[in-house]
């Protein structure tokens, strides 16, 4: 090369330097827009983690309603089955009195046997009331000669006795009943206690 051709390049050669000089700046601008794609990746990656986390949260909310109105399902329906065992508490009670009254009158039919027919007229009335009452959840609690129980019983006073171990029953003056297992009337009783 001539020191004329190297103080002045030839446009060639001055156009490759250029070609060289472009492809690094070429190279140089892929290499940010792929810096600057894989950050858009990043922040389109971490835009998906964030939407995949509120996901489960929801997913887990959803989870926890449906729960939710199962139990309220589930006590709605211990709910109804209760009121409709107990819904007929009130006539029930009521009921018992005219129980009572006709055991009454049995009891007095039997001193007198002028009123036979009275009395089994009474009886029949009585079974059947008692069918009645069974076949609708009604147990009568009836503990002469049972330990006192508070929970079942009502003492209305207290006997001394000789022949009975402290805090039997000894007389019933008052049956008690359940209703399905739950207590309506307790029994009132005579209880013994020592001389």
């Amino acid at each position: 090369m001539t020191q004329d051709e190297q103080k002045h390049p030839a446009p060639e050669a001055e156009d490759a330097g250029r070609d060289s000089q472009d492809g690094t700046e070429s190279g140089g601008a892929s290499a940010q827009a792929e810096a600057a794609g894989d950050g858009e990746t990043g922040s389109l990656e971490e835009q998906l983690a964030a939407a995949e986390r509120e996901l489960a949260q929801h997913r887990e909310a959803m989870l926890r309603m449906q729960a939710e109105m199962d139990n309220q399902r589930k006590r709605l329906a211990r709910d109804q089955e209760r009121s409709r065992k107990f819904a007929l508490e009130g006539i029930i009670k009521d009921l018992l009195e005219v129980r009572d009254s006709l055991e009454r009158g049995l009891q007095m039919a039997d001193e007198s046997s002028t009123a036979e027919s009275l009395r089994e007229g009474k009886e029949l009335t009585l079974k059947m009331l008692s069918k009645v009452l069974a076949d609708h959840g009604l147990e009568e609690i009836d503990p002469a000669g049972e330990a006192f129980d508070p929970e079942q019983h009502e003492a209305m006073t207290m006997q001394p006795s000789e022949d009975q171990p402290e805090n039997t029953v000894l007389e019933v003056l008052q049956k008690g009943y359940l209703l399905h297992d739950r207590l309506i009337r307790p029994a009132r009783v005579i209880v013994s206690r020592q001389p």
